[in-house]
């Protein structure tokens, strides 16, 4: 068992490791669970070694620690995907962006809206973060609900710059936003 990061009632949180590049490589290739990031296309292991994990082992330094989060079933240790909980600037947390990847078995369990529920709140209380930002494509309705379910509320239509379009790009993206303003008034 690695040290974990955060627990949830269901999820361990844990800081990425070199072996995991067998769980990333399975995750980004899986043609639904790439459909609203790269249009379903397969990764290689290659880009999974060079650019993917060496993305996810990275420290912040306003943070001191990593910016994703190997997310396992606490019950199992089944690796279940990703969490992303990551200063936009890398000398400040006062804006953090959420983010989420899970294998398509662990879909429609609450999994992402709990550890990003637990996440926001340990960035509120203990990482200084005071807005926590999260875009998708406008099409995205699932991850779109799991924005609303963790507090986050709709900020706003764009359109990103993407080199390639993939389906439902003609519709744009969408932001989320919840501040720590926002967060200190919930029920």
């Amino acid at each position: 068992m690695h040290a974990f990061f955060l627990q949830t009632e269901r999820l361990v949180l844990r800081p990425f490791t070199e072996a995991d590049t067998d769980h990333l490589f399975a995750l980004d290739n899986d043609p639904e669970v790439m459909r609203f990031i790269n249009g379903g296309e397969p990764t290689n292991r290659e880009t999974v070694e060079t650019k993917v994990l060496p993305r996810l082992l990275h420290d912040h330094p306003c943070f001191g620690t990593r910016g994703f989060w190997a997310a396992e079933e606490k019950a199992t240790g089944t690796f279940l995907g990703w969490f992303e909980f990551r200063p936009l600037d890398e000398h400040s947390p006062a804006v953090v962006e959420l983010g989420y990847r899970l294998n398509q078995s662990s879909w429609g369990k609450g999994y992402a809206t709990e550890g990003s529920r637990e996440l926001i709140d340990k960035g509120f209380t203990d990482l200084g973060v005071e807005r926590v930002t999260a875009n998708t494509m406008a099409v995205n309705t699932r991850s779109r609900r799991v924005m609303e379910k963790s507090g986050l509320s709709f900020l706003r239509n764009f359109t990103g710059d993407w080199p390639d379009a993939i389906p439902g790009s003609e519709h744009g993206e969408v932001e989320y936003e919840l501040t720590r303003s926002d967060w200190q008034r919930r029920p």
